[in-house]
């Protein structure tokens, strides 16, 4: 086995999300493989074979005519939840996984050689299918492509977001979607105001806590790390007030995300934090959803909250700015390490409000975390470049 399996393995067991993955005709050594590196039992509830079609027939509730469909492995996926539910222990968040396929045999086939595999959560499906070309790989070939794609899409439904690009052939295709539950396919629809997805991978209208005087950490999350989980502990021990993340499919500066990429996003926090996953764009707007509330910012975020090139007109900064403090709320705006302008062009180094230029009807909005209570010198963009030095994809 390559090193690649091991480590993406390696961190899906350090991931919060439990799983049942139920599979037929092939995906078998996907198992081997979260068996393989230590911790399987923090991620593996449970593991079905649906050789025989009675088998198939009590996860799904009938014997389909064909068994390599879409259908198929989101019946075996719904059943798997279901399963991972039962086995779970309270408060944990669980994925069900279904795979159906046929591959190369002792014996020539007619139909192409595909596989379909589904991944079940909180926030909807992801579904993909594979064609493969007939002829071309050995058996044990077949069976670690399908196998590999198992892993990647169990990885994201882990909230694991990175993995190696697929090495297919002419010929074959590879098809995904996704299919949001329904409060999300709601909330993209534009009828709902937002979607909160608890901790413990649920679904609930509104957070636990009253909508005022709490902490919330917005951003792209693309990926979660360390950095931003520090943030939100660190803005809670010094105001005083719970903190939640927002992750909204718009942004002032950046291309509205993708239902595909929302759930990729989402995912990660099952187990580790509530996120408000909202519509809302500017800070103002959020602020009249979320009075009384402090938005907790790096120092970048906060330049270009005081920057009056990131709105459309001159005025809209003082607008903008002034239904913040209308709606009782305002910025704690923690240290960043970041490039600069400097007198050899760009340098980085470590920005604090201090550094910004606030103005003075503005001071009493924003406040500073002071460094010796958060710092952390890690960003999404330089964990994007490293997956792309090693090769890897989103």
């Amino acid at each position: 086995m390559s090193a690649d399996p091991l480590q993406l393995v390696s961190e899906m067991h350090g991931s919060p999300t439990m799983l049942v993955f139920e599979f037929a005709g092939a995906g078998s050594l996907a198992l081997h493989w979260l068996h393989a590196v230590g911790g399987s039992s923090r991620t593996v509830l449970e593991a079905v074979d649906r050789y025989a079609a009675a088998s198939l027939a009590a996860a799904i509730g009938e014997l389909p005519d064909q068994v390599v469909t879409p259908e198929v492995a989101a019946g075996l996926a719904r059943h798997a939840r279901e399963r991972a539910r039962a086995l779970a222990p309270p408060g944990v968040a669980v994925i069900g996984v279904g795979c159906t396929a046929t591959i190369a045999t002792d014996r020539v086939k007619r139909g192409e050689h595909r596989a379909c595999i589904a991944v079940e959560g909180t926030l909807g499906r992801h579904a993909l299918r594979l064609a493969l070309r007939k002829g071309q790989r050995e058996r044990d070939e077949e069976e670690r492509l399908v196998s590999t794609l198992v892993l990647h899409a169990t990885a994201t439904g882990c909230g694991v977001l990175h993995r190696r690009a697929l090495t297919l052939e002419d010929g074959e295709t590879l098809q995904e979607s996704f299919t949001p539950a329904a409060p999300l396919a709601e909330l993209l629809a534009g009828e709902r105001r937002e979607v909160v997805l608890t901790p413990e991978g649920e679904l609930r209208e509104r957070l636990p806590w009253p909508s005022g005087g709490i902490a919330i950490v917005s951003g792209s999350f693309n990926p979660l790390h360390q950095g931003h989980l520090g943030l939100a502990s660190a803005a809670q021990s010094h105001l005083g007030r719970p903190a939640a993340f927002e992750l909204s499919t718009h942004n002032a500066e950046k291309p509205v995300i993708e239902p595909a990429e929302l759930y990729r996003r989402a995912t990660q926090f099952q187990g580790r934090a509530p996120l408000l996953l909202t519509g809302v764009a500017l800070f103002s707007h959020k602020a009249q959803r979320y009075p009384g509330s402090v938005f907790v910012l790096g120092a970048d975020t906060a330049a270009r909250v005081l920057s009056p090139r990131y709105y459309p007109a001159d005025h809209d900064l003082d607008v903008s700015l002034q239904l913040v403090r209308q709606h009782g709320c305002s910025f704690l705006v923690a240290g960043r390490r970041t490039s600069v302008p400097g007198t050899r062009g760009e340098e980085e180094r470590f920005v604090t409000l201090a550094d910004l230029d606030v103005p003075e009807r503005y001071v009493d909005l924003f406040e500073a975390l002071p460094e010796d209570a958060f710092r952390a010198d890690v960003s999404s963009s330089a964990i994007r470049e490293r997956w792309n030095d090693s090769g890897a994809q989103r």
